[in-house]
């Protein structure tokens, strides 16, 4: 009995020895938000852009070591998604277009299917089968040259999101069409911002923003604000300070304010009809905002695509989303 009673009472103060354990661990993780906080701020290049974090954290060496795991977390999508490196795990998936379904990472996955829920939703406007046609305005842009129509007739028989074969069960892509080239421009560096605050998120950080190209991200606001300032231009609040507060959210940013090409005195923007072939000349911006960056980076596409009157109502199927365009020269909403 004697024996009994000492295994139980050993088992009680591995108990409560666990139980303290807990504790200091989770006082620990969460000491980075309730002490003091400084600001720190860097910038590394990723995914063909500047990605910027800017963190509140004890010191130096938590914000370092968070800001660090998260720019690995960018540097490994950028290995999973790029359409310019031809090892990436994209361009290998492409290399294998028109045979069998491929076993791919949970990353390109999610990003993946993602993107055929919007391109289904809004008929193909949004569309990552169109890296054909983005490769031919790539070109235009640095020669000045419109596509020939023969050259976008055929960059248009691999384009489709149709084309494009999901198992969720098995995990698995089947892209039906040899020759077909998926771009995940429209998507990529909204996710990308959503893996590098989870990765922000496990070292500590609780209130940071991530941006990347015109995809931001934000988590709790800076210590002492209600939210992080960002500039809206297409609300246009006040003709001095567009600016809005934002916490726990994203915000992506598309149109032709800084990618695009003139020839014969006509803005194309970067942005394409994936339907047409043909780059926007709409001169419209668009924001939105939306509770993580797969949701508001690919949406943006779809109102820049259909404009406002036809995109909005799409847009609203995703819950707790906001938009914001704004038309420029003399394109009439």
């Amino acid at each position: 009995m004697v024996n009994k009673m000492r295994g139980f009472k050993c088992q009680i103060s591995l108990s409560l020895s666990a139980v303290v354990a807990w504790w200091i661990l989770a006082t620990a993780l969460c000491r980075a938000d309730t002490g003091p906080l400084t600001r720190y701020s860097y910038t590394e290049y990723h995914m063909g852009v500047d990605v910027r974090l800017v963190v509140y954290a004890p010191d130096k060496p938590t914000a370092e070591r968070a800001c660090t795991a998260a720019f690995e977390r960018f540097a490994q999508l950028d290995t999973i998604m790029s359409d310019y490196r031809p090892d990436s795990e994209l361009m290998r998936l492409c290399a294998k277009a028109g045979g069998p379904p491929v076993v791919v990472s949970k990353d390109l996955f999610t990003v993946l299917q993602r993107a055929q829920e919007v391109a289904k939703k809004s008929d193909g406007a949004f569309d990552v089968t169109c890296g054909p046609l983005i490769a031919l305005w790539r070109q235009a842009r640095k020669t000045h040259v419109l596509p020939s129509p023969q050259a976008v007739t055929s960059a248009l028989a691999l384009v489709g999101w149709r084309k494009v074969v999901l198992d969720s069960r098995k995990q698995t892509v089947r892209l039906l069409v040899p020759g077909m080239k998926l771009d995940l421009g429209g998507i990529g560096k909204g996710y990308a911002d959503d893996c590098a605050q989870e990765a922000l998120r496990k070292n500590g950080i609780t209130r940071a923003l991530v941006e990347a190209g015109g995809d931001i991200v934000v988590t709790d606001p800076p210590p002492g604000e209600t939210g992080w300032k960002i500039e809206v231009a297409n609300a246009e609040k006040t003709p001095q300070a567009p600016v809005l507060l934002f916490a726990n959210r994203a915000v992506s940013t598309s149109g032709d304010t800084e990618q695009f090409v003139e020839i014969g005195g006509k803005r194309y923007s970067h942005i394409v009809d994936p339907r047409t072939g043909q780059a926007l000349t709409d001169r419209i911006q668009v924001t939105i905002t939306a509770p993580n960056g797969l949701t508001s980076d690919s949406l943006s596409k779809v109102v820049s695509v259909l404009g406002q009157a036809k995109g909005e109502p799409i847009v609203h199927t995703y819950r707790n989303v906001e938009v914001f365009v704004r038309f420029e020269g003399s394109l009439n909403p």
